[in-house]
């Protein structure tokens, strides 16, 4: 059963770098479009780049549950800490190499995307195929944890906090 899972776990890192790539696109090419902005990045802060590896982790997450993730106790554990692991992993890596060369580079954003991506997949697989189960409670907080992730990039698309994080650098503007 492992070998049907790490290749769920190896199309899912396909799958989302393709559609997170995709979604940096969607926002403008629709014409501003609102309700496409809640799932695309609608600006380059670093916060509208992480929805490029949450949107398409969540929507992958879905279609690989009713394949096999309802066969595994970790599953809803495992997405929660890979989603918010990577996420962290963007945001540290992308800080720590701008603070270091005084600016950004298009190669190393999308290496640290394509790095990230990978990086939570796998933790996640391994967390899912532990032998050890997570309890019913660690499932329900996990479950809420990814909802409350959503709902953060809904809200914040619209309303985003006045901080370094969502301000895009470009136009010095927050959210749509």
């Amino acid at each position: 059963m492992n070998d049907n899972i790490k290749k769920w776990y190896i199309v899912g890192i396909v799958f989302i770098i393709l559609f997170g790539t995709l979604l940096h696109f969607t926002y403008e090419c629709s014409g501003n479009n609102t309700f496409v902005g809640i799932f695309s990045a609608v600006n380059e802060s670093t916060w509208e780049h992480l929805k490029l590896l949450f949107w398409p982790a969540f929507t992958f997450q879905i279609i690989e549950y009713l394949f096999i993730g309802k066969d595994y106790n970790n599953y809803v554990t495992a997405k929660a800490i890979s989603f918010y692991l990577g996420l962290l992993l963007i945001v540290s890596l992308f800080y720590t190499y701008t603070g270091i060369l005084g600016d950004n580079c298009l190669v190393m954003d999308i290496s640290i995307f394509i790095i990230s991506v990978i990086i939570s997949q796998y933790i996640g697989y391994k967390i899912t195929t532990a032998s050890s189960d997570v309890s019913i409670v660690v499932n329900i907080i996990s479950f809420i944890a990814i909802v409350l992730l959503a709902l953060a990039f809904v809200i914040f698309t619209f309303s985003p906090p006045r901080i370094p994080l969502f301000k895009d650098p470009i136009t010095g503007g927050y959210g749509i």
